[in-house]
């Protein structure tokens, strides 16, 4: 008798597939909701830096807003105010402020 109970039970088991769909479901529900937009996030902060020049007004992360006197690979100099000049890495530049262009207050 429970040899019957146990062969159908197996008989009705759902294929081994199925039991991986929620984790499947759950993995891409993190890609497209967490990891894809932080990817792109990435990609324009990258860009946004890698277009950094002379005279753009930036904010570091550290909350710091300088304008650019000097670019080079890894650092960039600031100028926080008159005669206060500091030397930070281009990666912690958080954000461009604007770009310099002539004003009329030059």
């Amino acid at each position: 008798m429970f040899d019957v109970l146990i062969a159908a039970a197996v008989a009705q088991a759902p294929p081994a597939w199925i039991q991986w769909l929620p984790i499947v479901g759950m993995i891409l529900i993190f890609w497209f909701l967490i990891i894809r937009p932080q990817m792109k996030r990435q990609k324009e902060h990258a860009a946004k830096i890698a277009s950094l020049k002379k005279g753009d007004e930036v904010i570091t992360a550290g909350g710091l807003v300088g304008r650019v006197l000097r670019v080079d690979e890894t650092h960039v100099e600031l100028e926080l105010g008159p005669n206060v000049r500091v030397k930070a890495i281009k990666n912690t530049i958080g954000d461009i402020v604007s770009s310099r262009t002539k004003s009329a207050n030059d």
